[in-house]
């Protein structure tokens, strides 16, 4: 077959120009959508540990919920995100295209319910005919429900309204609400007038314990595992390096304030946050407990919680075609 010399230089600009693009793609910034609670890899983003790891230009997108954060996957809009096990489930549930590849928490201390002073509110039962906010769609909001259905109470005899974070806290120091179920830095502004009903740990064990994930939409993992693979060991070293020293993060440290600045948590209270979670090491990670088992069966059960609560119209058989471990595996060293 005969090509002319102006095919051929067609062509050849043709795949120039194809090259140029995916040249292009290649260093467009990905985009990284995070929230505002506490924990130690909070550091390495400030020292933008992650950007030297990945070699390509980063986009720091903050999110004040599960909701918006789940908009934004569903959009394109961003590649990884910080979900928690929550709107993560209802996430899959609804067979969004995400991964989860690494467990940021498991929460504790670090969300709580807290009833303002004043209120009346002593005891779970004072509830009754008060106005709780929570960001709807959170773990918080899947905590709230569980905790209400351990103290058996209906939530429809409370006034449950739904508030991000930061209207939270502004509604809180207006005196429109009475408690709230949610993060720093809205929790330590929440906790300077006002006392821990329950928080997220005592709820995990009366049998609903949440969590905090990295997750990573399917076309991007499957596009850039490496990126996920170092993303997981910046993170990875960053939990270790909290492990190992915890006292060292006290209220005066550098670490500290470099989690206050990216939060905007009260640094005296942030140390008590880190105790207050597990940040799982990579071994963890993939333990039958977590990303080799149990963060699929938590995700299920989770579904499972929030159908009974309406809050989904059915349940996947499995989740853990959401959950995958190989890139902690490709985080290790060889």
């Amino acid at each position: 077959m005969f090509i002319s010399r102006r095919s051929l230089l067609a062509l050849s600009l043709a795949s120039l120009s194809f090259l140029a693009l995916a040249a292009h793609a290649a260093e467009a910034p990905i985009v990284i959508g995070y929230q505002t609670g506490v924990d130690p890899s909070k550091v390495a983003q400030a020292d933008g540990l992650y950007e030297k790891a990945i070699g390509r230009p980063l986009e720091w997108r903050k999110f004040e919920s599960g909701a918006e954060v789940i908009a934004a996957l569903a959009s394109g809009d961003v590649h990884i995100a910080d979900l928690g096990s929550s709107p993560l489930s209802a996430a899959a549930t609804r067979q969004l295209p995400i991964q989860t590849f690494l467990i940021v928490a498991e929460i504790g201390n670090s969300e709580a319910l807290v009833a303002r002073k004043g209120s009346g509110i002593k005891t779970p039962r004072d509830l009754i005919g008060k106005k709780v906010a929570v960001p709807y769609v959170s773990t918080t909001h899947y905590s709230l429900l569980a905790a209400l259905k351990h103290w058996k109470l209906d939530p429809a005899k409370l006034s449950i309204v739904n508030l991000r974070p930061s209207e939270i806290s502004a509604a809180w120091q207006r005196g429109d609400i009475d408690a709230a179920y949610v993060w720093d830095p809205a929790l330590s502004q929440t906790l300077k007038t006002g006392s821990v009903l329950v928080n997220s740990e005592q709820v995990g064990q009366w049998g609903a314990p949440t969590f905090e994930a990295w997750v990573a939409r399917k076309d991007f993992a499957a596009a850039q595992p490496q990126a996920l693979a170092a993303f997981a060991k910046v993170t990875l070293q960053a939990f270790a390096d909290y492990r190992s020293k915890p006292a060292a993060w006290s209220a005066g440290s550098p670490q500290v304030a470099k989690i206050a600045r990216l939060t905007g948590a009260d640094p005296a209270q942030i140390p008590g946050l880190l105790a207050g979670s597990r940040f799982p090491l990579a071994q963890e990670q993939l333990s039958p407990r977590l990303l080799g088992g149990g963060t699929a069966k938590a995700l299920r059960d989770t579904a499972l919680f929030l159908k009974e609560q309406k809050k989904v119209e059915a349940v996947l058989p499995d989740y853990q075609a959401y959950v995958e471990p190989r890139f902690v595996r490709l985080a290790q060293p060889r």
